[in-house]
């Protein structure tokens, strides 16, 4: 599918999150969780590894160019880029990251809250970089894209005591919409009103998460993938009732559980050979610094696997899934 460019009243993408959307971010900070060395970027423009978690681009740079924005949203902490760039779209996403504090713990990465801090810091220099009636323009009428709380399961809840000590999954899953329904708070109060909050995808499918299912035959985890089913549905309800009670706000849910769900159950229909296992290095294990660019066993063509590394979907993935979504976008937001 060929998504056209398109006039538009969207004058920027602005992006939160994790991995799933984060354009480099983390390469600035100080954390293990990094992809901004080969083979991670092969397939970006210049064959240049950016910090994104792909072979080369995420979802929010489809989604900008789409809406005739640019072909990549830049990261916040990228040195290479000014508020020149980030006129018309900036990613303040985080590798490792989610609503919980505590996840972004685990591996020393920018929390939420700090995400809403740069975003402040971010309003301020566009202030004085475009001037305060053009800079409230673009924070108003700016595309929101939100993609978080994969690592809160995976990374925390499942790997970790103290939060089901706390919690079941059920309450987490809670625990976790409010968090989010006060992010949105948050971020309307700073200006926000066109947002998209992307849901879970079948996370027990992702191939770390096959590969460590050894009693389930190396099948997906349905247990998880039943709770991010379930989580989706609480986010589309916190969704819309938020939406009822801030007046100006207009707020999609972007749920990819199912284009994932179907791209991983029908691989062969999408073009694909391989759903289990990643292009990386095996394809069982391996992300960051462990998916190397001297591993033999990388594969060749990584458009014929539907993952990446052992979390992360490859860039065809991510297009299909885009492509999935910005007609929805579109008419929502044009």
């Amino acid at each position: 599918m060929v998504v056209c460019k398109t006039r538009n009243h969207v004058p920027a993408v602005i992006v939160f999150g994790d991995s799933s959307v984060d354009s480099g971010n983390n390469n600035k900070i100080a954390t293990l969780l990094k992809s901004n060395f080969k083979p991670y970027g092969r397939d970006f423009e210049g064959g240049r590894p950016t910090g994104r978690f792909c072979n080369g681009r995420v979802p929010p740079d489809f989604i900008a160019e789409a809406f005739g924005i640019k072909k990549n949203i830049p990261a916040y902490l990228d040195p290479a880029y000014t508020i020149d760039d980030f006129v018309t779209g900036v990613c303040f996403a985080s590798a490792g990251t989610g609503y919980d504090n505590a996840t972004s713990d685990v591996l020393n990465v920018i929390p939420l809250w700090k995400e809403v801090e740069y975003f402040k810091e971010y309003q301020e220099k566009l202030r004085v970089h475009v001037g305060k009636e053009k800079a409230n323009y673009i924070i108003s009428e700016a595309l929101y894209l939100i993609s978080l709380g994969t690592n809160d399961f995976l990374e925390n809840y499942y790997i970790f005591p103290t939060r089901q000590f706390h919690f079941t999954e059920s309450q987490y899953q809670d625990f976790l919409v409010d968090i989010a329904e006060n992010f949105v708070k948050k971020i309307y109060s700073l200006g926000a009103r066109k947002l998209s909050i992307t849901g879970l995808i079948p996370m027990g499918c992702l191939p770390l998460e096959r590969a460590i299912n050894i009693f389930g035959d190396h099948d997906c985890n349905e247990k998880y993938n039943n709770v991010a089913k379930q989580f989706n549905v609480k986010l589309e309800n916190m969704i819309s009732k938020i939406s009822k009670e801030l007046p100006q706000l207009k707020a999609l849910s972007a749920n990819p559980y199912h284009i994932f769900n179907d791209i991983i159950t029908r691989p062969s229909f999408y073009g694909f050979e391989e759903a289990e296992k990643a292009c990386c290095s095996t394809g069982t294990f391996e992300m960051s610094y462990l998916c190397s660019d001297k591993n033999p066993l990388t594969c060749k063509d990584a458009n014929k696997y539907v993952f990446w590394d052992a979390f992360h979907p490859s860039e065809k993935t991510n297009r299909i899934a885009s492509n999935h979504l910005i007609p929805k976008l579109l008419a929502t937001f044009r």
